[in-house]
């Protein structure tokens, strides 16, 4: 398994302990990590192939699914609700 491929593993592991965060927390390193995700993506690209960068698209649109759902609300200008007590 190659270094990009552990980093990878890494990433996911990484996202899946901050969706446990409460959403308010969350904001932040989420950030962080989506934007790190096009680094890593081609990281993986360049050293393993596009099969596997594919499983690495498939698995960050996975655990960012709903911060894809936000993109066209906030574009349309609509106020997003973020609960407190979660």
């Amino acid at each position: 398994m190659t270094v990009s491929l552990i980093a990878g593993c890494l990433w996911v592991l990484a996202a899946s302990l901050i969706a446990f965060l409460p959403i308010r927390q969350q904001i932040i390193p989420g950030t962080i990590l989506g934007l790190s995700a096009f680094a890593l993506l081609g990281w993986i690209g360049y050293q393993n192939g596009w099969i596997w960068t594919a499983v690495g698209v498939f698995a960050f649109v996975s655990l960012f699914r709903n911060g894809f759902k936000a993109i066209p609300a906030m574009m349309r200008g609509e106020k997003l609700e973020i609960p407190d007590h979660i």
